[in-house]
């Protein structure tokens, strides 16, 4: 017995490809996410504060979609409690 990827397609055989699993929008999303996040580091190294939260915000969710379009539910844990405690911890201020 094998195991086979099988995709869902047209009649006829032909696949219609979905806009989120174009490898190039992973690689755009991985990278401006993963640049952001850095962005965030040096902001909180220099003491830019708020924008460093934001920054960091901004990574979180872009490798949050990252999760998602990867399906890895690994990604999507990390980042959705990473997600939580930053929401929560600007909401108190």
């Amino acid at each position: 017995m094998t195991v086979e990827n099988i995709e869902p397609g047209l009649q006829g055989g032909a696949r219609q490809s979905a806009f989120w699993q174009d490898p190039r929008l992973a690689f755009a999303v991985k990278w401006v996410a993963s640049a952001i996040q850095i962005a965030g580091y040096a902001a909180t190294a220099f003491g830019m504060t708020p924008l460093n939260l934001y920054l960091f915000l901004g990574g979180v969710v872009g490798w949050l979609a990252m999760g998602v379009l990867w399906n890895d539910r690994a990604i999507m844990l990390i980042h959705l409690v990473a997600l939580g405690a930053m929401l929560a911890g600007m909401a108190s201020g």
